[in-house]
């Protein structure tokens, strides 16, 4: 199949208890959507069981694919790398710890073509308390520094369109600021609720400090790069 609208990054890192569950509830967008839609997963380096199990899917599954990564490079990097594959009109992003539906996906096409990029907003997150006192912290302090008006920038459900991620300024703490960096070249933003649970398995990759420390540096280095960023259309040439 060649007329797939979106590609779905789903970005791995030692996530082997997840895969196989994640795959269900993608497998139950794949079967309700009207849009053509393939999906990317992108192992970040993995150590444990992950890539084996990935290549179980894709190998059984149509409109599943992956990319492996040589190794352990980030997520910024991992969305990059992505980003650099797609080459649908879409681009969707989604975790695999299953915090949030794939099905969701769905609510999101009617804001196309009219706008750029949605990005979801978790409602009711069935977070820790840590984990929601961190993001809100880090949230309050990124609005308050770069006023991009979006109000849950690190939700884990976007879809964007693809020429525009193609033009994201990436770099490390970059998938911090997605939804702005989509602004700045001057995209429309649309935000919607979209459901939460908790993480069906595994851990999280990050504790209280470094969900602190690096939104902290990364917000400066974004208005560093905001102010002297370049953004330009041709309008005409022979």
């Amino acid at each position: 199949m060649n007329n797939y609208k979106i590609t779905i990054l789903v970005p791995i890192y030692n996530e082997e208890e997840n895969i196989e569950q994640f795959t269900k509830e993608m497998d139950l967008y794949l079967n309700s959507t009207k849009v053509p839609s393939k999906v990317l997963f992108v192992n970040d380096g993995s150590t444990d069981r992950s890539q084996e199990l990935l290549e179980g899917v894709c190998q059984s599954k149509e409109h599943y694919h992956f990319i492996e990564l040589k190794k352990n490079c980030g997520l910024s990097t991992a969305i990059k790398a992505g980003i650099d594959s797609c080459d649908t009109e879409l681009l969707g992003y989604i975790d695999s710890d299953i915090q949030t539906k794939p099905t969701d996906f769905n609510s999101f096409f009617e804001f196309f073509p009219e706008y750029d990029m949605v990005n979801g907003i978790r409602a009711k997150r069935k977070d820790t308390l840590v984990k929601k006192l961190s993001s809100k912290i880090a949230n309050s302090f990124r609005r308050a520094m770069i006023n991009d008006g979006i109000e849950d920038t690190g939700c884990p459900l976007k879809i964007i369109k693809t020429d525009y991620a193609k033009r994201i300024p990436f770099f490390d703490g970059m998938h911090r600021f997605i939804a702005a960096l989509i602004q700045l070249q001057g995209g429309k933003v649309k935000q919607i609720p979209v459901s939460h649970f908790p993480r069906f398995a595994g851990t999280a990759k990050y504790h209280l400090w470094n969900r602190i420390k690096k939104p902290f540096f990364d917000t400066f280095a974004f208005r560093w790069m905001r102010s002297r960023y370049i953004n330009y259309e041709i309008k005409n040439k022979g």
